[in-house]
Formats: structure tokens, sequence, C-alpha cells
């Protein structure tokens, strides 16, 4: 099961939430932004349509509207639209789910989950109804105790299957079946071998006396699972409640809230990736809730997983959430702000730019020189605004020569690209005149790109104004701006290449099928000396 779309309304702290866009193939939500920011209210949401409502729980009706809803005069709202059918809360109390009882695949574990020590006190048939469930996500979650006695009685009964009792391939199907993966697994997050990562050595059944045991091996020592570190207990308290109640999690929801607890930046990646990649299932959906470096990290890596931005948003109005475009990196601000990067980067130029490109001017080896992606020129412009220390660099898109001239001696630091965009750099004749492409004819292709800028002449003219109207420069200074227009629609109008070329947009205006046969990817068309050179131009001018 899929979730693409939710609505939240008079819920916690939302007035009316809405989650959309989300596509059938996600296999990881990530929820991000501050702490308070309502990451976990939306956890609240999964838990109240998967315990309160599909169980009939009964609470005080005073004690149930404080914590569910936002203004107590009215009921609340949750409605979840998945690839399987809509989920919602019909009624106050109970009510109706539609979707043939989709609510109970949703598995969720709050972020108070660390069992300090095993103790004699598990239910194992709990499990199959998922009844060990905390009454409230806000609750200590204490599943993990379920967990290890299913987990040595899966062990034990396997021990005694006659097929396998006295077979040498006893000991070899007990382990690929119950050791082997969660050995993997904890090598593949922790690294290093089994001389330094915890291993699954040896259990011990509980008695009367004493509860059951999980012994771990790490090199020559042996531990109890009482005595390992918080982060390892994080880790071994996740993997065992996905190797236990795998066959539960199939078309299903998890949630975990904040799953990074105790685990530095290069574990997070490392958990998260091994948990989306093996043990979730493919027709199953991970949200997660955080604010750590390496979660955001891999899931703005991944093509499977998406972002959901709940930072710094006013839910006492209404707000419609989408995920985050993969090439803005304003992401990472819940976890470094950008105004500590000069921080953590001492001597070295941070440059701020537009979109993706960082990722293609970083290649350039430029000395001493960082390239932070925002999410476009308003942003660059903001951040050398705000910090006159900080570097940015822009696309020209419609900026006349003066007003560079004018808004460079404003902002020292704010550098402008020559043309009207990256693209312009990547595409000029002499750009690609030094990759030398086989069957590249330089005038023919100066010749084209002349045809193509007089055949949207007009057109490109008719945007000019209102491109202009969204420059956050201008609305910060109205005197930076020119009044006529006049040397955009003479340097377009006329065929000198270097001219019309500062205005003429080789990213969407230009039709590249003439130079697609040519096999120019951007790595090439980035690494040549004449691209670096003048992008180092425009950085020290």
């Amino acid at each position: 099961m899929k979730i693409q779309k939710i609505q939240l309304k008079n819920f916690k702290r939302f007035t009316d939430l809405t989650i959309d866009g989300i596509s059938t193939t996600t296999k990881l939500v990530l929820l991000i932004g501050a702490n308070g920011s309502g990451k976990s209210s939306v956890f609240d949401a999964f838990d109240t349509i998967k315990l309160h409502i599909n169980r009939n729980y009964i609470f005080d009706r005073n004690n149930y509207k404080t914590y569910y809803t936002k203004n107590q005069d009215y009921g609340f709202d949750i409605i979840i639209s998945t690839n399987l059918g809509i989920i919602s809360k019909n009624d106050y109390y109970g009510g109706v789910i539609n979707g043939d009882k989709l609510s109970t695949r949703f598995f969720g574990r709050s972020s108070i989950r660390i069992v300090p020590k095993i103790l004699n006190q598990a239910n194992i048939s709990q499990i199959q109804t998922d009844s060990d469930n905390p009454k409230t996500y806000i609750e200590n979650d204490t599943r993990f105790i379920n967990d290890v006695f299913a987990y040595i009685a899966e062990i034990d009964k396997a021990l005694r299957e006659p097929v396998f009792r006295g077979q040498s391939a006893d000991t070899l199907k007990i382990f690929q079946d119950f050791i082997a993966p969660l050995n993997s697994s904890l090598l593949n997050i922790f690294g290093g071998d089994e001389t330094t990562t915890i291993q699954i050595a040896e259990y011990q059944n509980a008695t009367s006396s004493e509860p059951a045991k999980l012994i771990f091996r790490k090199g020559e020592s042996k531990i109890n699972y009482d005595l390992l570190s918080h982060g390892e207990k994080q880790v071994v308290i996740l993997l065992l409640n996905f190797i236990v109640r795998k066959k539960y999690y199939e078309d299903a929801i998890i949630f975990i809230d904040e799953m990074d607890c105790h685990l530095n930046t290069a574990l997070q990646f490392n958990l998260l990736k091994e948990i989306v990649e093996v043990w979730i299932p493919d027709s199953s959906q991970l949200w997660t809730a955080s604010h750590a470096l390496g979660f955001i990290e891999y899931a703005h890596k991944s093509e499977n997983a998406v972002i959901i931005d709940f930072d710094s948003l006013n839910f006492d109005l209404p707000q419609t959430l989408l995920p985050q475009p993969k090439e803005f990196l304003d992401v990472y601000d819940i976890a470094i702000p950008k105004n500590m990067l000069s921080q953590f980067f001492e001597g070295k130029r941070i440059v701020f730019c537009e979109n993706k490109n960082d990722e293609w001017f970083n290649l350039l080896g430029i000395k001493n020189t960082i390239f932070v992606g925002g999410k476009d020129s308003r942003d660059v412009f903001l951040h050398v605004r705000k910090d006159l220390t900080n570097h940015g660099l822009r696309d020209r898109d419609f900026l006349t020569d003066n007003e560079i001239i004018e808004l460079k001696k404003e902002y020292p630091n704010y550098h402008i690209l020559k043309y009207y965009d990256f693209e312009n750099y990547l595409y000029h004749p002499d750009n690609i005149q030094e990759v030398n492409p086989d069957g590249f004819d330089k005038n023919k292709y100066i010749k084209e790109i002349i045809e193509q800028k007089n055949q949207r002449f007009h057109g490109i003219l008719m945007t000019v104004v209102s491109s202009r109207q969204t420059y956050e420069e201008f609305k910060t200074n109205e005197k930076l701006k020119d009044k006529e227009l006049d040397s955009i629609g003479k340097d377009l109008g006329c065929d000198d290449f270097e001219s019309f070329y500062k205005f003429f947009d080789m990213k969407t205006q230009f039709n590249k099928t003439s130079i697609a046969k040519l096999n120019l990817p951007k790595e090439k068309l980035v690494s040549t000396n004449w691209f670096k050179s003048k992008i180092r131009e425009v950085l020290e001018n």
C-alpha cells in the first residue's frame, strides 16, 4: 500500500493540512522540520486510524478531544488516499473505515522505544494483531520484549523440527533464516567487520527466574543486550522488529519516529538505507520523521524517496505540502543552517548558486571555493543581502548591462553570469569546439542559433517585462532597475552573436536536435578550459 495524499482537519496542531503529490513508486517519505514543527502529529493521525478507530477504543470524551483536536468546538477529520483505496474517519468515535479495512495495515513505532534491558514480560500472541502497540503515540513502545521472545521461539522451533533434527543442515538452516539476516544488516549499518561490529552469537531461553538473553559478539568479547550502547540497542530493536514481523509488513504503511536517535551521521545514512532497501517490502511505504543530516542525505539521493518540509510554517492557516524537488538543497538547512557553513569551511569561499548547478560548478575545482545550491535567483540574492560576506552566483536572465554594474556596486560579492543562464555556457560554440566532437561545424551551429533566435524574437520580447517583475533585487531597491529596456530589445534584434546571446535562453528556447547526435554530456562540457575560465572570470570580477 502506498499513500498518495493526506488531509488532516482540526487535528492536533493542524487547522487544514494537505500532503499531496506522492508517487505510487515512493518507498520512503521523510518528514523534516525543526522540533515542534508538527511532524509527529502526522503519525498521530496514522495511529488514530490504526488503533482508536479500527478497534473502536472508547475514550473519555473530554480527554479524547483534548488530545486530538485543535479547536475543541469541532470534531477532526482524517482522509488518507492510497493506491488501494481511501481511508477516512467518518464518525467522531469509532467510525467506519472505507477501503476494506485498510486501516489494519498501519504499523507505527514511537520515538520512545529503547528498552534498557530484557524483562520477563512477554506475550508473543500480541504480535499477530499488533496489540502490543502503546495506547497513544506519545507512550513508551516496549514491543521489543515480544520481538526478542518471538525471535528465540522461532529458533527453538527450527531446532525441534524433525526434518532437521540430527542432520548437519540444522545449524546452516538456522543461521540462514535467523542469524545471517540480522548480522548482515548490523555489518552494513555499523561498517567494519566481525572484530569491530556486534554480531548475534547466542541466546538463552527465559526461565521462571531469569529473562531471555540475546548475546552479541564483538571481537573476542561477548556482550549481553542489556550492556550494549544506546546506539547499538536502537539498531537491534529496529532490525529485530522487521525480522520477527516481516510477514505483516507486506502492503503496509510503516511509520517510525526519529529512527536516528543516538546515531552519528554516517550511521544515520546507513541505517535508513538498510531498512528501506532490505527490510521494507516493495509493496509498502516507510514514513519517518527526522532533522538528521544522514537521513536527509539518503532521502535526497534516493530515487524512491521524497522529502516533505514542515519547517517554519503557520499551521493555523491551511497548508498544502508537496515533495521537495531533488535539486533543492535547502532541506539541509534543518541539519546544517547555511549561515553556519562558513564555520565548517573556514578559509573557503562559499558561493550560493541556483538549483543544482552547484554539482557542476564544484567539479571545476576552483581553489578554496565551495558552491552551495539554492532554490532560485531570489534565494541566492537573499543570502548575499542578509550577509554581505556571502557570495552569490545567479543567472543573468533579463538584467541589463547597467543593472549588473549597479548591483555589483551595491553587493560586491554578488556575481552574475554574462549570458542568460548556465546552459548558455555549456552550449556556447567555443565550448563545444573545445570538446571537438566528430561532425561539429562551428559556423553552421552559430548560424542555426541565429535563425532560431530570430524565429522566436517577438515571443522572447513579450516575456521580458513579466520575467523582470519577479526579480527580488528590484523589489528590494527600485533604484537598481532600469526604466528603459531598449538595450535588451536592441541586443536581441541584432545578429551579432555576443550581443544577442546574452538574452537568448539556450536551456528552453534553443531546439538542440542538431547537436543531440554529438554526444555532449554535461560532464564533458563543464570540464573544458573555456568553461572553467569563463566561470572564474565571473567570480573574480
